[in-house]
């Protein structure tokens, strides 16, 4: 079992993966204020959980958790809808901001689970072993329906579709 959670060790955890956390909500929902609420849930059940966590291997623990999150409101209908035409960003470079906006709504348009596994893959960094563990799926699933959500995006995003 882990150690206590800490304020302090707590602070170094959030500095550590709220940006992936909270990325990969916003690649889920599509949607800044739910994303924001996907992230909050996560780490208040991390503090919650305390020392039933396993610091190596939180960043998974996080993730799950958000996907569950929203899987569950999604089922409950909380979360259906169409992705707003524009995601409110911070004045930085406009561009990245429409190729975020792009994106997401590429994302939008791949089945559910293929969405969950390639975001868990490439804004999570899970293992596939990992992502099967999160889904239910095998470690080989999983490595195929990344692969074939990552080329239906590419499509999408190059027009092909």
């Amino acid at each position: 079992m882990g150690e206590p959670v800490t304020p302090a060790s707590f602070g170094a955890l959030y500095e550590r993966h709220s940006r992936d956390v909270y990325r990969f909500a916003l690649a889920l929902t599509g949607n800044v204020a739910q994303a924001e609420d996907l992230t909050a849930e996560a780490f208040l059940r991390v503090w919650e959980a305390g020392s039933r966590v396993e610091f190596l291997t939180v960043r998974a623990y996080l993730l799950t958790i958000v996907r569950n999150l929203y899987r569950r409101e999604w089922r409950r209908g909380r979360w259906r809808g169409e992705m707003p035409d524009s995601v409110p960003a911070l004045p930085v470079d406009p561009a990245v901001y429409v190729e975020l906006e792009r994106v997401l709504r590429g994302l939008s348009e791949l089945p559910r689970l293929d969405r969950e596994v390639l975001v868990l893959r490439a804004e999570g960094g899970l293992s596939y072993e990992e992502i099967a563990a999160s889904t239910g799926l095998t470690a080989e699933a999983a490595r195929l329906r990344a692969h074939r959500a990552r080329k239906k995006l590419m499509e999408v995003l190059c027009g092909k579709t």
